[in-house]
């Protein structure tokens, strides 16, 4: 299960549209290691001034790196946590994530490349 989600909060989607914020915390409190690399990477890019800011560290562990996987690979997450942060969310293999300033363009377009992910292969993260 990629959320727990508290019952008020399922009582609203079942009674029809629920808002963003309380969705982002129902992800943020069931994903707490996705969400502490996200909020520090919208940090340290917005301390920077940098186009965009990447994490290249492994998760501690796999429970760590499923949260990144289920967070970044849901739509509606990562939408919702983009619209929060008010910034782009990109991903490459199991643990690689970058936040861009919205408007990014070349850097985002790199990043997402083709060649991105092929120079970012490594033999340890073959099986992430």
């Amino acid at each position: 299960m990629s959320l727990t989600v508290p019952n008020d909060l399922l009582d609203q989607a079942r009674g029809g549209e629920i808002d963003d914020e309380a969705f982002v915390a129902c992800v943020r409190d069931s994903l707490p290691y996705a969400w502490a690399t996200i909020s520090e990477l919208v940090d340290r890019r917005d301390r920077s001034g940098a186009e965009f800011a990447d994490n290249q560290v492994p998760p501690p562990d796999e429970a760590a790196r499923g949260q990144l996987l289920r967070c970044l690979a849901s739509d509606a997450m990562r939408g919702a946590l983009e619209r929060h942060f008010g910034v782009r969310l990109a991903f490459q293999n199991c643990h690689r994530v970058a936040v861009f300033h919205p408007a990014a363009t070349g850097a985002y377009e790199a990043f997402v490349s083709p060649r991105a992910q092929i120079l970012n292969q490594k033999p340890e993260l073959v099986d992430c």
